[in-house]
Parts: structure tokens; sequence; C-alpha cells
């Protein structure tokens, strides 16, 4: 008989065994409007995943109907029809993880032909189980993520991150202006300027912003604001502003136009509401439809879909940006963070806003940039964050169990 001190202790094992579904209204502290809509709340859906030795996982999607033709509705829905019994088995190991993570398939929906439709619920879904995995195994996300060798070529673990700032649409060129002044006090490197929103004078607010902002970098986002015929005139018109990257100047359906676009300007075009999933990566790259991403992981289904999309970029040799939605709170600030410090040469980074745009924080830890835009690496277990129950009991619309007990 063997001895007691050649006897392996078994593994801890811990298995999924129940999901639920918060759709929860966040009210923001200032109305946020650009060319292709104006919010003062946002309806987003936070999932709860717990585990069989207690532990309990975060993740928040923010669904958008103008950009993936997603609802909090349809989310919600999407979440509702999926079968988890395939996710409920035990793990163990960061391997055993990740392929939990992989498996989260929800149903397609009919019409679906960019692959987009339920990201924000994947996003929500993908997020509470590798936050509970993660505390399960006692790493945080972002050394997690060192491990998944597919994505080498993109990873390096940092201490912080840098985020840009924004000025978005203002009801008086004062407003805007006091945002530029504050971009430039706090010395931030880059800030996103929002373009095309009706009755402004584009060329004007860049000359003005150009002589506040100093030699920071500036981006202009027009959310889809110009016509085929018109925008590359608009773009050659803020180009003397020195910008470096023109983000969504067409609609999603004009995008055959955009290859054409690319060549009649010298501004590089990064796609927004035209990048959502694999499906779109593969048709830009391979039209020439731009020379930057911006990668949101809501938008884009979550953090391994996104992760997918900027390996893409990578090989092709195109940009990549990390951005964020607007509304979002710390529980998908946090998964933002962790992707930022482990994933390298992004060009420029959002997020992180925290205490400056959301009413009520539901999490302990206040998730918001610091001085110059830098924001330290979470390191607890999980997304390294503690969501408070009566916080987001508070903004809670409706519960809906998709799994098990709660």
């Amino acid at each position: 008989m063997a001895s007691p001190s050649t006897i392996s202790a078994p593994s801890r094992l811990a298995r999924i065994v129940s999901l639920r579904a918060y759709h929860v209204r966040i009210p923001l502290r200032k109305p946020i409007v650009h060319a292709s809509h104006s919010r003062t709340e946002s309806d987003n859906v936070v999932v709860e995943c717990r585990l069989s030795d207690g532990t309990v996982g975060f993740g928040e999607g923010v669904p958008r109907d103008y950009v993936t033709g997603e609802t909090i509705d349809s989310s919600i829905d999407l979440l509702r029809r999926t079968d988890w019994s395939h996710l409920t088995t035990d793990v163990s190991s960061v391997a055993d993880a990740f392929d939990v993570l992989h498996r989260i398939e929800l149903p397609s929906v009919p019409g679906d032909d960019r692959g987009c439709r339920g990201n924000a619920a994947r996003c929500a879904a993908e997020i509470a189980v590798f936050d509970a995995f993660g505390k399960f195994l006692g790493k945080n996300i972002s050394e997690l993520l060192m491990e998944a060798r597919e994505y080498g070529d993109i990873l390096k673990l940092r201490k912080s991150c840098r985020y840009s700032g924004a000025i978005t649409s203002k009801p008086s060129l004062r407003k805007e202006v006091i945002s530029a002044l504050k971009m430039r006090f706090n010395w931030f490197p880059h800030c996103k300027v929002k373009v095309g929103t009706s009755g402004q004078n584009d060329p004007r607010r860049l000359r003005l912003f150009r002589k506040l902002l100093g030699t920071i970098d500036i981006r202009i986002d027009a959310n889809e604001a110009w016509k085929p015929a018109e925008a590359a005139e608009r773009i050659r018109e803020l180009e003397p502003a020195r910008i470096s990257a023109v983000e969504q100047p067409l609609l999603h359906e004009d995008f055959d136009y955009l290859p054409a676009l690319c060549q009649a300007v010298k501004t590089p075009i990064m796609l927004d509401e035209s990048l959502c999933s694999r499906i779109d990566a593969e048709r830009a790259i391979k039209a020439k439809a731009c020379k930057l991403f911006n990668i949101r992981l809501s938008k884009c289904g979550g953090i391994f879909p996104s992760l997918d999309l900027a390996l893409m970029a990578h090989r092709a040799g195109l940009g990549y940006q990390l951005g964020c939605q607007v509304g979002e709170t710390g529980i998908l600030s946090a998964a933002g963070r962790a992707f930022a410090c482990t994933v390298q040469n992004i060009r420029y980074l959002e997020g992180s806003y925290d205490q400056y745009l959301v009413r009520e924080r539901l999490t302990k830890q206040n998730l918001s940039f610091e001085w110059r835009g830098w924001a330290p690496r979470l390191k607890s277990p999980g997304l390294g964050i503690d969501v408070e129950p009566d916080r987001l009991a508070s903004v809670t619309i409706r519960e809906i169990p998709l799994y098990g007990q709660s």
C-alpha cells in the first residue's frame, strides 16, 4: 500500500450550477449625443454565474440596435433560449475553463448574415463565466489570457494602460471648449471628437480644438453621418486639423464605397458599426475597406471573439482600437481593462469612464481612469472587482433565471 505521502490530493473541481440575467437601467450623468443617437440612460444586460463551490461571477453586455441590431429584449430572449447544460462540466484547470468559455454559443438569429445579433448577450455570459472561473482558479483574467497561446503574437502583460479622452457633441460650443481644456490640462495622449451632428460647423470646431489641444492626437468619429458622395470632401475639410483617423464615416449599408474613400483621403479610415464580427472583419480585409478596427467587447461578442479580431487585424497589417460602450458599468469596464493590459499595440483605448459618466456604480471599486488617462491593471482574481448586490438591485428592472437554481 502506498504511504500517505505518495498519494496526491484530488484536484479541486467546480462547475456552473446556475445562471441568471438582470435587465438593468443605468442613468447617465449627462446626455450623450452623436450623429446616430442621443441618450440619457442605458439598458444593459448583466449575467450572474454561480459555481458549485459558491463562487459568483458577473458579466455585462450593452445591446445597441443601431449597431448590431440587438435590443435589451432580444438579448434576454436569446439568453433564455440558450441551452446551457453543455457548459456544466467539471473545471479544475485553466484549460478546462477555456474549454467551457469556447463552448458558449447562443441560438442563431434569422437573417443575421453578419453573425452579430447576439453579441451583447454572449459578451455578458462569457465575462460572467470568465469572472467566476478566474475567482475559482485564483487568477485574474489578464493572467489567464496570457495562457491563451494561440494569441501569443498579440499578448503582452502590462502593469497599466492609458485611456484617451473624448469630446462629444454638446448644445453649445462653450461646453465643448471646456471639454477640450480638460483634455489639455489632464494631459491625455489622444482625444476623440464626435463630428457630423446636424447644425454644427465641424471645420470651425476642429480648428479651435487643435489650438486648444496643442499636440494631442485628435481623431474623429462620424457615426455614419455622411453620404458617399460627400464623405471625402468632409474629411478633407477637417484634415488641416491634423486628424489621425476617421471612424465610421459612412452607413454600414454603404460599405461598398469605403475602399474608394480610403484611396481618396489621406486620413486612415477606422471601422466601428461595420466591424462587429469575424464575417465583417474578413470582408473588410478582403476589400481593403479600412486601416483600423474599432473593437468593442460587447459589440464584438466578448473577450475571445475580440481577441480573434485583434489577431486578424495584426496579421493583415491593420491597426486596432479598443472602444467602449456608452453607459457600461464597472463590470464591462473591468473586462476592458483586462483586455487593454494584456493585448499589445492597441492604437487608441477608450473606457473606464465610471464616475465621469454613470450615476450608479455597481462595483465597490472605482474603475475610473486617473490623471493623464492612466489606469492600473486589476490584480484580484477574476475581473478583479466586487459587485455590490444592493446597487445592482437598485437599477434592476427585471431578473430572469436562465439555468439551475439561484
